[in-house]
């Protein structure tokens, strides 16, 4: 009796779950969405997902060639603009081209999409400056933004999804990419209990591994090359100076075949944080992030601190006593 209470439990548990994320907001054809990082990868998929149904995108691009190929690809009613998230110059002029579009009805949504993973390297191989090269970016420049528009935001009780990371729950590599991910998921708490007072949702993504331009496997050696390149000598006799060419020895051919390719897992993500009524706080997009580095997150620290540095072949060239 006991066995088939907890099962009808959990029916009626799934089924209501199901039915509230299926509860989507009504004429989103007239509603404003910021989408930084729009050149290619996610924020370009969800850019043209959205603009198909009806949404009135503002993409922001880094480059003028991410522009034009968007506009190839949209109709007139998606408008593209120059950002670069590092300079608060440029975020200013972005924050008063939104609010000129979206005049007194607000802006409903933002997505924190623009970031990047390199340099990419072991903790000493890396200087301070690569370190503040990727927060700036990935962590300052979300602020930056956020706070640019959050007026606006406040006005129409919208959303705004942060882009964040598993890494952003579980060191998976070493230099600034981690540890920008878990100020991405400290500024979102912090927002999120702020905003509540607002109406306004907040939402974080945490995708798995996925194959973009920026985590392709000829992206992540060269930087694991040119990195090492550049680390002091005494951390090079550390290694073993031939450590940086066994360790792409023994990863190359890998990489590419564990990134899953299928984008629209984590833009759908997005678009339901963006559009559901009842959204959730955090997404994990991909089965790996789900199956594997979730769970690893919550087990004690010796057990995933042992795994990674198995993954990451992290095994001393030298005893030291």
């Amino acid at each position: 009796m006991l066995l088939l209470t907890f099962l009808f439990s959990i029916i009626c548990f799934t089924l209501y779950r199901w039915y509230k994320e299926n509860k989507r907001h009504e004429n989103i054809s007239d509603k404003y969405v910021y989408i930084t990082g729009c050149d290619t990868g996610f924020g370009n998929l969800l850019a043209k997902s959205l603009d198909k149904q009806g949404v009135h995108v503002l993409a922001a691009c880094f480059t003028d060639k991410g522009q034009d190929d968007l506009k190839k690809n949209a109709s007139p009613k998606l408008k593209t603009f120059h950002l670069d998230v590092t300079k608060s110059e440029s975020v200013r002029k972005a924050a008063e081209f939104i609010k000129s579009e979206v005049g007194e009805k607000g802006l409903w949504g933002l997505v924190n999409n623009a970031g990047i993973t390199m340099p990419l390297g072991f903790s000493d191989w890396l200087s301070t400056e690569d370190y503040k090269s990727i927060l700036e970016v990935n962590l300052i420049g979300v602020i930056d933004v956020t706070l640019s528009v959050l007026q606006l935001i406040k006005k129409s009780q919208g959303r705004i999804v942060n882009m964040s990371s598993i890494c952003g729950r579980l060191c998976i590599s070493s230099g600034g990419y981690c540890i920008s991910k878990f100020g991405v998921e400290a500024f979102t708490d912090m927002l999120r209990t702020d905003m509540r007072y607002f109406g306004v949702n907040i939402a974080c993504i945490e995708p798995g591994f996925f194959k973009t331009l920026m985590t392709s496997e000829a992206e992540i050696l060269k930087s694991y090359s040119q990195v090492w390149d550049r680390a002091p000598a005494e951390v090079k006799d550390d290694y073993g100076h031939d450590f940086c060419e066994k360790l792409c020895a023994s990863v190359k051919g890998r990489i590419d075949s564990v990134l899953d390719s299928d984008l629209t897992k984590v833009t759908w993500c997005m678009e339901h944080a963006l559009f559901a009524v009842y959204p959730r706080t955090r997404y994990s997009a991909g089965w790996d992030a789900k199956i594997l580095w979730l769970p690893l997150s919550y087990m004690p620290t010796t057990i995933s601190d042992y795994v990674l540095s198995k993954m990451r072949k992290l095994v001393p060239a030298k005893s030291v006593i």
